[in-house]
């Protein structure tokens, strides 16, 4: 005999086998014990949640021979259904069967009487593809059909459903298993089949399926095929190309020890071993969210990957500050994902700026270039003049009401450059403009240590919205965080665009530089970038690194217009 695939060899035979959809399973059972059975149901959720099952499990409750409710999977009518030989209950794709031409032919067979069961039941899947005209042609039938007919429609899209073929049915919405549900069904199913397992096996099985039986029993269906009759976690690790526990936690610990050069050769690895990246990426984000929790509450059971020991060991060695911003950088990249022909740089960006999220971490242009054998040249140090600390403005209570009414301070003027000398075309209709190479030269001589400094006081800023001549700069800037920084040169990024452009417009620069000057004691030329800009910026600067062609740091002169 043919093998049977494991999702078709075990699908449950009666309610009380069905994993999850408790809710479900109540509702039909009391309607068929009372006799209150619609014309029509409409069963949605996503793939391998159990829909088409339960059809065919009402069915053989419809026409069971032991009685209305009953799955005796003993008597001709339940054995024709498992069997799919059944010429009462009828099953139609409607992926490749969508046509009015198809449904008028199904309508025109409603009208006869059972052969063997009681009832006639159609069962229609992916009903969603049914064209507009095939489901006109529908529509009068389901609304009214015979006493002896039951549809069930099952679809993974019930938006794509015209409204009116949603009035006439009783809709049942079926949800994604709980981690539980199926562990639970994939442990019988192995010891069923007499396979030696581990649960963290079976942890990374369920992970992978994503709520669904079918996906989960199928994977496990492959690893058996690949490993025999034992289910190890090496094996799952190396047909689906995924890293272990154990690695991801090895590259977090790059990552937080800021040792680069590891973190880099790892990254290298994983291309060349085509592990699936996106699911490394969401991997990672799972563990610092298990850190995150354990930082905040020392609650074990709310934790999904990591035991109370591996959490435990983070605690010294980040914040909770330090792992919002790490899990930040992670989502966004997450995000970004869907906007780039190729991840595998923007991964490599992202897992850098991990490496920058810690307060004390290395500059950007101390990263070694991972592939080449003879070391970059270490740019010569620029001397930094120590910014003089910044008076705060007090205000008193009481002054705070009438701020606004008051006649404006005297603000030393900080003359507008022309532009930055070390590019001519700085202008750019009513706006600055600063160019890919321009914007390298920037990164290269930034600092870590002026950036951090920025970032500590930034929010300052917000002290000074509510000044009468500085508000609306020190608003601005506040709605955005520093990117890059050198002693003369100021780069701030932002999540939009429009705000972004605002920021860059030549008659805002002035206002802009004095809030710089006035709250950190630094005259610098301030340039907006939006989110999508940085990251492009970013990949630029790593594609230059990579091939050695980085400028040298005491090669760039970047000065305003004037000095």
């Amino acid at each position: 005999m043919a093998y049977k695939a494991l999702y078709r060899t075990y699908r449950p035979s009666t309610f009380d086998e069905v994993a999850g959809q408790e809710h479900i399973v109540r509702t039909l059972k009391n309607a068929l014990a009372t006799g209150k059975l619609a014309h029509a149901y409409l069963f949605a959720g996503p793939r391998g949640t159990g829909k088409t099952t339960m059809a065919k499990l009402l069915a053989k409750a419809l026409n069971c021979d032991e009685g209305m409710g009953c799955q005796c999977n003993e008597c001709k009518n339940c054995k024709a259904i498992i069997e799919g030989t059944h010429p009462d209950v009828l099953e139609l794709d409607a992926a490749s069967n969508n046509g009015v031409d198809e449904i008028r032919d199904l309508i025109d067979k409603v009208k006869y009487g059972t052969i063997l069961g009681k009832y006639k039941v159609y069962i229609i899947d992916e009903v969603h593809m049914l064209s507009t005209g095939a489901f006109n042609a529908l529509l009068k039938t389901l609304e009214e059909p015979p006493e002896h007919v039951i549809f069930i429609l099952a679809t993974t899209e019930p938006h794509k459903i015209l409204p009116t073929i949603l009035s006439r049915c009783q809709r049942y919405d079926f949800t994604k298993l709980s981690d539980n549900d199926i562990k639970n069904r994939l442990k019988a199913v192995l010891e069923n089949e007499g396979v030696a397992y581990n649960d963290d096996a079976i942890d990374i099985i369920i992970s992978l399926a994503d709520g669904g039986m079918r996906d989960a029993l199928s994977i496990l269906d492959q690893v058996l095929a690949y490993s025999g009759n034992k289910l190890d976690v090496q094996d799952i690790l190396d047909i689906f190309a995924l890293e272990s526990k154990e690695e991801k936690l090895a590259l977090l610990d790059s990552i937080i020890n800021k040792n680069v050069s590891d973190v880099l050769s790892r990254i290298n690895r994983y291309v060349s071993l085509g592990t699936d990246i996106k699911r490394l990426t969401d991997d990672l984000l799972i563990i610092l969210k298990d850190i995150l929790i354990y930082q905040s509450s020392r609650n074990i059971s709310c934790l999904e990957t990591l035991d109370e020991q591996e959490a435990k060991s983070f605690l010294r060695r980040l914040s909770v500050e330090e792992t919002l911003n790490m899990i930040d950088i992670i989502m966004n990249a997450q995000k970004d994902f869907k906007n780039v022909t190729s991840i595998i740089p923007l991964f490599e960006v992202t897992i850098l700026k991990l490496i920058t999220a810690k307060k004390d971490g290395a500059s950007i242009q101390e990263i070694p270039e991972p592939v080449i054998e003879k070391p970059l040249p270490k740019p010569e140090p620029v001397v930094v003049e120590k910014p003089r600390e910044p008076e705060p403005i007090k205000v008193k209570e009481e002054e705070m009401i009438s701020l606004l009414d008051q006649p404006k301070p005297e603000v030393k003027p900080v003359v507008l450059s022309e532009g930055v000398v070390a590019i001519k075309n700085t202008r750019k209709d009513d706006s600055f403009f600063i160019d890919d190479d321009l914007m390298i030269d920037i990164m290269v001589v930034s600092k870590k240590d002026i950036k951090n400094k920025l970032l500590d006081e930034w929010g300052n800023l917000k002290r000074y919205i509510a000044h009468p001549v500085l508000g609306k700069a020190a608003s601005l800037l506040a709605d955005g965080r520093p990117l890059v920084a050198s002693n003369k040169v100021l780069v701030v990024e932002y999540q939009l665009p429009t705000t972004a452009e605002r920021g860059n417009l030549i008659e805002n620069q002035e206002n802009i530089q004095n809030v710089i000057e006035t709250v950190f004691g630094k005259k610098m030329f301030v340039y907006a970038v939006s989110r999508k800009e940085s990251v492009r910026c970013q990949q630029n600067y790593m594609n230059k690194l990579q091939i050695s062609k980085l400028p040298k740091a005491d090669s760039i002169n970047i000065e305003f217009e004037g000095e």
